[in-house]
């Protein structure tokens, strides 16, 4: 019975290792070819270590495009999405599950019911309100569309429910307002609950192309997905490049979800506790 069970251990690491392998392959690639000469990255047979590192190859990038203003508006952008949304899906998510209002569950199922309509289908109808708000090729036109998700409100509100009513119960009871109950005592419990959603948030904005590729003209205000995709509009494509692009456009992510990782897996496994 032990034999059996250390086989099946083996064969479980041996699937988890061929998929870590499977999943570090491609940016270990990446990494790889940023700092390749353009005669090596097409040479057969692949190699992995370049022959002599181009770290040049990082610097070319700024000379190629504007990428520091695209890194500065990426920034700004994410940020502030990231912060408004997870302030307004955490009080919404609040509301919809500890506050007794008319029409509750029809408004939740109304926002959720948004899940199911595709971006391009609102894609124009919200391009137009951008347009009469004046907003196209400023940071608001960038920002506000992309706050206060659905998924946001309806994962806050899972979480909502695992806070003791016992707890709220005796704050009122002690004369604290509903605002402070959630500022003083909702917010501490739900961490976790707040670095979930800040890590989907982050990506998603981070990652956006569509929406900034529709709503900018400019380069000052391009961000840098959009920059990434310049790249290819060039006719001799300097691949060297490009990936060494990728990899400082990868960073600020990999950074943010090392700094939030804790919260994060402790909100993933507590968003189905109810008490």
């Amino acid at each position: 019975m032990k034999k059996k069970s250390n086989i099946l251990h083996g064969f479980i690491y041996l699937a988890l290792s061929l998929g870590l392998i499977l999943n570090f392959a491609p940016l270990a690639w990446m990494v790889s070819t940023s700092l390749k000469k353009p005669n090596e990255i097409f040479r057969m047979p692949p190699q992995l270590i370049p022959e002599t590192f181009q770290f040049s190859n990082y610097l070319k990038v700024f000379e190629l495009v504007a990428f520091e203003k695209f890194y500065i508006n990426s920034i700004i952008v994410t940020v502030l999405v990231t912060v408004i949304t997870v302030i307004i899906t955490s009080m919404a998510g609040f509301a919809f599950a500890k506050i007794d209002f008319p029409g509750r569950n029809f408004f939740f199922f109304l926002f959720l019911s948004s899940l199911m309509i595709p971006f391009h289908v609102i894609m124009v109808p919200l391009y137009r309100i951008v347009v009469s708000f004046g907003w196209v090729d400023t940071y608001a036109g960038l920002i506000l569309p992309q706050i206060s998700t659905a998924f946001g409100i309806f994962l806050m509100r899972q979480f909502m429910y695992s806070v003791p009513d016992s707890i709220l119960e005796a704050a009122k009871i002690d004369g604290s307002s509903t605002f402070h109950t959630f500022r003083k005592i909702v917010i501490p419990i739900q961490k976790p609950a707040l670095a979930t959603v800040a890590i989907f948030t982050f990506n998603s904005s981070w990652n956006n192309l569509l929406w900034p590729l529709l709503v900018t003209n400019s380069e000052n205000m391009r961000t840098l997905p959009v920059g990434l995709a310049l790249f290819k509009s060039v006719r001799n494509i300097d691949w060297a490049s490009v990936m060494a692009a990728s990899v400082m456009t990868l960073v600020p992510v990999i950074i943010f979800f090392i700094f939030m990782q804790k919260q994060f897996i402790r909100g993933l496994t507590g968003g189905a506790v109810k008490e």
